[in-house]
């Protein structure tokens, strides 16, 4: 995730480089028929481009509204998550009498943290982490999903008789909270663990799996596709007819004019022309790259990190203390 104050100017036009590309184009063309060909009749009615033009940026506020919230409903689900788990570990520390035991169990419950991690970071058809623009800012900053595998990664907190049985299922996260619930089961049986303290750890079971399905709803179901077309469409409707509709606008200040800028007023709809249009783009721009908090841009929930510094707590709540500082790249958090 960027941790900068803000992202600078040449970074934000480099990141959208494209779209000025294609607006640059849009806009010459009016421009080039209506002064070089003398075609005067391609012009559209100002009001008719100034509705949709409205029409237009209420859908893209309602589409970035919507993308944001769903960034920030990710936020709390996966903060909620790492709260937990920080009680989870004090908890199975000090109700679990045999701390063989609560170590296993502390251990398998990162093993699910870093199962959920791995599923959120898989990718799904309509993400955008794949685009060319996103793909060139990716060369800042590092996923560790996709530089280590989740088999790996697991063996370090599950031991062999589980490893397994729990990654060949469908879903590696669901079958350790399965096992979690069986190995609470098997202590209170045996007398390890109290009647209260027991239902207290259970409840929180319930709650890890409650977590789960938040987290898969804003991964597997994206934001609608009919909503996403819809505003891309309006987007680059309006941006076509812009400068069509301004071009007798230009055209008028020749007669204000002087000096070499009279008779060629017409052109300076293609940088105006542009600017009305990148606003546009960019803000559908950012409403897209926000739809998906979990695939593994710059602005998404860092979850990575997260776990990181996860880690690291429960290390230390164990008594295996360790001492690190995240590691950034250019103002974005590498894990």
């Amino acid at each position: 995730m960027y941790t900068g104050r803000t992202y600078k100017i040449s970074e934000f036009l480099f990141w959208t480089r494209r779209n000025l590309l294609w607006l640059l184009l849009i806009s010459s063309i009016p421009v080039f028929c209506y002064d070089i060909l003398g075609l005067k009749w391609l012009v559209v009615p100002w009001p008719i481009v100034a509705f949709l033009g409205t029409a237009t940026a209420f859908v893209i506020g309602f589409k970035n509204q919507q993308t944001y919230n769903r960034t920030w409903e990710a936020r709390d689900i996966w903060g909620m998550t790492m709260g937990m788990s920080r009680s989870w570990t004090m908890m199975c520390r000090d109700f679990i009498k045999d701390k063989e035991c609560s170590a296993e169990i502390i251990n398998r419950h990162m093993g699910w943290i870093t199962c959920l991690r791995y599923e959120m970071r898989s990718q799904r058809p309509w993400e955008n982490i794949n685009k060319s623009y996103n793909r060139e800012y990716a060369k800042f900053y590092e996923i560790p999903e996709k530089e280590r595998s989740l088999k790996s990664h697991m063996q370090q907190y599950i031991i062999d008789e589980e490893f397994e049985t729990i990654i060949s299922t469908s879903n590696p996260a669901v079958q350790i909270i399965s096992i979690q619930g069986t190995a609470l089961t098997d202590l209170f049986e045996q007398g390890s663990i109290e009647n209260s303290r027991f239902l207290e750890l259970h409840k929180y079971l319930r709650e890890f799996t409650t977590q789960q399905i938040k987290c898969e709803k804003i991964k597997d179901f994206p934001y609608p596709r009919q909503h996403a077309t819809v505003n891309r469409i309006f987007v680059w409707l309006f941006c076509l007819l812009l400068p069509f509709a301004m071009l007798k606008e230009f055209s008028a200040l020749n007669e204000l004019a002087s000096g070499i800028f009279k008779g060629h007023m017409v052109w300076f709809v293609v940088p105006f022309s542009m600017i009305i249009s990148w606003v546009y783009t960019s803000l559908d721009q950012v409403g897209e790259s926000t739809e998906n908090p979990f695939e593994g841009g710059p602005n998404d929930v860092p979850i990575s990190q997260m776990c990181l510094n996860l880690e690291l707590d429960v290390k230390k709540i164990m008594g295996q203390y360790k001492t690190e500082n995240p590691v950034t790249q250019n103002n974005i958090i590498v894990l």
